[in-house]
């Protein structure tokens, strides 16, 4: 089994510059597609209400009310695009979007330029021990340098399992390269920190994200697979992979060209665990 760890879906295209078909190109529909084309069983769409998808949420929760064998909801909460980023009553807005939404978990995009310790204030404690108490995934969206707060919560709250998008947002050049993977790699300790292997065209050289398979890269995710194993989780990023690459691409990036990994740990990554992680998550009825 294949399960996608990180791909989005919109109603309406949210980058610039602008597209033909701006209500096609990021559909639920166009995921399906992409995912029936390239033998991909499941996918987690991580929620964004961004740009002109300010209902994002209700989408994809309409999405996974259409597929239900195909598709789970991360839902977007208080992330730092939004005007309740980080203000009182958090856990009150979590759980009132568990009620309303066919969530198993939430995403949290955390700003460049915060320190996170809102995660160990006391409203953030007592937003991720309800995360915990409703058995919800918490997907991060976080750099290196939100690690140690990363951490702090991971400690706190050992039975929330945590998913760090992009590697959390390790780069493979520049001068901080060893540095901030040497802070992610210190997050392994905790067995409820997980990394999604996705993103692959954001490591590399800005005016070089096209260059699949992103050989440049391959130091960093060996190094953090000798750390993580088999709690990394393979993910897309579609649709917003399409400007560097295919999603076909960003299947083969991790499952033909990341050698290092041994088949059995490759099932793994590409599916067996996060279908772990979602069968001990939050219990959703169909229909």
């Amino acid at each position: 089994m294949i399960i996608d760890s990180h791909c989005h879906a919109w109603n309406h295209w949210p980058y610039l510059p602008e597209v033909p078909d701006p209500h096609t190109r990021g559909s639920a529909e166009m995921l399906i597609h992409q995912m029936d084309l390239n033998g991909v069983d499941r996918a987690t769409i991580v929620s964004a209400q961004i740009f002109q998808n300010f209902d994002n949420n209700d989408y994809v929760a309409n999405a996974v009310r259409r597929y239900p064998d195909r598709l789970d909801q991360f839902a977007d909460v208080d992330s730092s695009w939004s005007e309740s980023y980080h203000t009182p009553g958090a856990a009150q807005r979590l759980e009132e979007a568990a009620e309303r939404w066919p969530m198993k978990g939430f995403t949290h995009y955390v700003a460049g330029n915060d320190d996170a310790a809102w995660f160990d204030s006391p409203a953030g404690r007592e937003f991720f021990q309800l995360a915990t108490d409703l058995k919800l995934i918490a997907s991060i969206a976080c750099g290196p340098q939100h690690q140690p707060m990363i951490r702090k919560v991971a400690e706190r709250f050992p039975d929330l399992t945590i998913l760090c998008h992009h590697m959390s947002s390790l780069r493979a050049h520049g001068e901080d390269a060893r540095k901030n993977l040497a802070s992610v790699v210190e997050s392994a300790a905790l067995p409820n920190i997980h990394l999604k292997l996705s993103g692959f065209h954001y490591a590399s050289q800005p005016d070089r994200d096209w260059e699949f398979p992103y050989e440049d890269e391959r130091w960093m995710y060996e190094e953090a697979y000798e750390a993580f194993g088999t709690r990394m989780v393979w993910g897309s990023d579609y649709p917003v992979v399409t400007k560097a690459m295919t999603h076909r691409q960003a299947l083969e990036s991790f499952r033909t060209h990341c050698t290092f990994v041994s088949k059995e740990d490759r099932a793994a990554i590409l599916g067996g665990t996060l279908s772990k992680l979602l069968e001990k998550s939050r219990t959703i009825e169909k229909g």
